[in-house]
This record gives structure tokens, C-alpha cells and sequence, in this order.
């Protein structure tokens, strides 16, 4: 597979998604397109509230579940770490449930469960 932007180039196959083989497959790319769209909404949203975060590290994960009509995505659990001056765990959590709910990625994911857990660093 190659991205056309050239960002990526390699393997992707059956073997990388439901065995132990080498190279991506979808779920690991949405993950990395949902961790990055959640950084990106948090630190806007902080940006707009007067906050300029130092850091923002995100990862996501996302589980692939069998159901009875087939594969689906069950659940994406995200996890961010963020040092952000001057700000309050609980306008922090705030807006990170926001980055959550609003970013365009969790928007297009809204059929699984999205679980956040955000973590201000100091």
C-alpha cells in the first residue's frame, strides 16, 4: 500500500490484520488517523481558550470484535498525555471530552464506543 501523500509505503495484507504478519492494516491506520485528529482538536481547543499546550502525546487502539454479522469495530479506546500551563485538571477534562466528541475523525467512528482517558501532565 502507498499513501498518495507519500507519507507511506508497505505492507498490508490479510496476515497483518488477523495473524502475526508484517506490515498495517486498517485498524492500526485509523488508529493513527483518530490519535492525531484528537491531538489536533485538543490543542485548537486549548489554542482558543488561551492555553498553549508544551505537549500533546495521543495513542489510540482500536479493538476489531466479531459480531454476528460479521467484523466490526467495536470499541476505540484513546489516551493522551498533555502538559499544559496555567491550566486546571478539570477545564483540562473538559476539553479533552470535547476534542473527544468534536474532531472529524470521531465523528466518522461515532458507530464504536470511544473511550478517553486523559491525563494533564505537570
Amino acid at each position: 500500500m502507498k499513501l498518495g501523500s507519500g507519507a507511506f509505503e508497505g505492507a498490508y495484507s490479510f496476515a497483518s490484520r488477523f495473524e502475526e504478519g508484517s506490515g498495517t492494516n486498517p485498524e492500526e491506520l485509523i488508529a493513527a488517523a483518530h490519535a492525531g485528529c484528537f491531538s489536533m482538536a485538543l490543542s485548537a481547543g486549548l489554542g482558543r481558550s488561551g492555553f498553549t499546550p508544551k505537549r500533546i502525546q495521543t495513542t489510540a487502539k482500536v479493538h476489531l470484535v466479531k459480531a454476528d454479522e460479521g467484523f466490526k469495530i467495536g470499541k476505540i479506546e484513546l489516551s493522551t498525555d498533555a502538559e499544559v500551563p496555567q491550566i486546571d485538571e478539570k477545564n483540562f477534562l473538559e476539553h479533552a471530552e470535547s476534542a473527544k466528541k468534536n474532531c472529524p475523525v470521531s465523528k466518522a467512528l461515532a458507530g464504536a464506543e470511544i473511550q478517553l482517558n486523559a491525563r494533564l501532565v505537570r
